[in-house]
């Protein structure tokens, strides 16, 4: 329980943190935060570590002169597009592993050729879209590979998902971060970082399953 309370923690107080961070190991901040970033979206497991809170704290300092912009990006930016791919590679090296046979109380071969037919279809707008909703950007790379999407097609979104992601992120953070009433209510833009894209997620699952026929 301790660990789940330090972790609930660090995510909802990510800029004290951070800002701790670098003031005690300095340029190590780097390394932590590719650490973060690339757990967070490239193992399946691991989908409640902090991103986009994490990324705008990220811009935020580097608004106030406490870390490099272009190198937290960089890091940041390499960190997403690995992790995506980590999490793509799992799913297309374990998926036909769990699913080879088609009799198997694990394997429906309809479900896995709509899914391909799907990523094939709308992976792109997936892939990218997911990158800006919690827990969802963690599951989207590894289901592609299960589904067996077109790996060059996977890496162009996810590079370009991540480009998205991380400078769009990190750019409001950098230039809202210094503005007095963020600064004084940044609890309330994490939450609203994490709950808000949630919200839409639940939201969006509910309209589909109630629009599905009886």
């Amino acid at each position: 329980m301790e660990i789940i309370a330090s972790l609930i923690d660090f995510i909802l107080h990510v800029d004290r943190y951070l800002e701790a961070f670098v003031t005690h190991y300095g340029p190590w901040v780097y390394a932590l935060l590719f650490i973060i970033v690339f757990v967070e979206t490239g193992v399946v497991v691991m989908p409640f570590l902090p991103g986009d809170s994490l990324i705008f704290v990220v811009g935020a300092l580097c608004g106030v002169g406490l870390m490099n912009f272009p190198l937290a990006c960089g890091v940041l930016l390499v960190a997403a597009i690995l992790g995506d791919q980590s999490n793509y590679m799992i799913g297309r090296h374990f998926g036909p592993k769990v699913f080879q046979w088609e009799n198997s109380r694990f394997f429906n071969k309809r479900a896995f050729d709509q899914a391909h037919a799907f990523y094939e279809k709308y992976g792109g707008f997936t892939i990218i879209a997911a990158r800006f909703m919690p827990f969802i950007r963690t599951f989207a790379p590894f289901v592609a590979g299960v589904a067996a999407m077109d790996r060059r097609k996977f890496s162009l979104f996810n590079v370009s998902g991540a480009v998205l992601w991380v400078f769009g992120i990190a750019t409001a953070g950098y230039f809202l971060g210094s503005v007095p009433w963020v600064k004084q209510n940044l609890d309330k833009v994490i939450w609203g970082l994490i709950l808000v894209p949630a919200a839409l997620v639940v939201f969006g699952a509910l309209r589909a399953r109630l629009s599905k026929p009886a």
